[in-house]
């Protein structure tokens, strides 16, 4: 049987494919038994190389089905399947923050603090329950239409406690990647989610990345050398700050997720 037969059995029509990742496509949906719109992440075991199927898809669905967050992509439920397909039920959320800022180049201070907050918080709940997400990216970042954050995209997730416990997989997009994991020593899977968040910040109040990064190997040089700020954009000091403490080039020196939610910047009100 097909997937979409089967999936018509079981209430979803299918629609339009609305994303595709290296192993996987998202497909829109009608659902009956929601009766509303989602999203179908759609995978196949098959068709993946052997360690993502054995080791990266089982800790996306662990992870997955173990967390609820406002500001993390809901899961309605999961469908397996004998022939190796997996689906993925979610919230269908409208738009992603990349999208946002391509539209807008930048957003004013307030609602800059206002998403940051929500990504903030939702980081925070997961490292609280040691689980990290070394994806972290515009793209993953998720807004609906009331520009609620929606963090999404698990598929490099794992439960870790953070040092003295480390990662040594290359993961993630280069351009929000760490000097230790550019560097190809092991890291501490927490603290690359933190410099992650400092890129998406430093993004969504200028509208640029804060490193060229059209050369991966000189990449680790110029974060060393600390971010430099457009001349046409004039930033709230303590924002700034955020920025510079969220893109410590010495791991250890980068706050925690909990120590950025109390972060000056957050109470500052303008």
């Amino acid at each position: 049987m097909s997937g979409s037969k089967l999936l018509a059995q079981l209430g979803y029509k299918l629609g339009k494919t609305i994303g595709e990742g290296s192993y996987s496509k998202v497909k829109e949906a009608i659902s009956k038994k929601y009766n509303k719109n989602v999203a179908i992440k759609v995978v196949d075991r098959k068709k993946v190389p052997k360690d993502f199927a054995s080791k990266f898809l089982p800790r996306e669905l662990a992870i997955l089905r173990g967390i609820k967050h406002p500001h993390i992509v809901h899961v309605y439920e999961f469908i397996e399947v004998r022939n190796g397909k997996v689906y993925i039920v979610m919230e269908l959320v409208s738009t992603n923050l990349l999208q946002l800022i391509q539209q807008r180049t930048c957003v004013s201070c307030q609602e800059a603090k206002c998403l940051f907050s929500q990504i903030t918080k939702a980081i925070k709940y997961l490292h609280e329950r040691d689980i990290v997400h070394r994806d972290l990216k515009c793209e993953n970042i998720l807004l609906t239409e009331q520009m609620q954050v929606k963090l999404a995209d698990f598929g490099f997730g794992r439960k870790s406690r953070g040092y003295p416990e480390l990662s040594t997989t290359y993961c993630g997009s280069a351009a929000y990647s760490p000097p230790e994991v550019l560097l190809g020593v092991p890291y501490d899977p927490k603290k690359y989610d933190i410099w992650s968040m400092g890129v998406i910040l430093y993004v969504i109040v200028t509208g640029y990345m804060p490193f060229n990064d059209s050369s991966i190997s000189k990449l680790p040089e110029k974060q060393l050398m600390g971010v430099i700020y457009p001349e046409e954009i004039m930033l709230e000091e303590k924002c700034q700050s955020l920025i510079e403490k969220l893109l410590t080039f010495s791991p250890p020196m980068r706050p925690t997720a909990n120590q950025v939610t109390r972060h000056a910047w957050f109470r500052e009100r303008k």
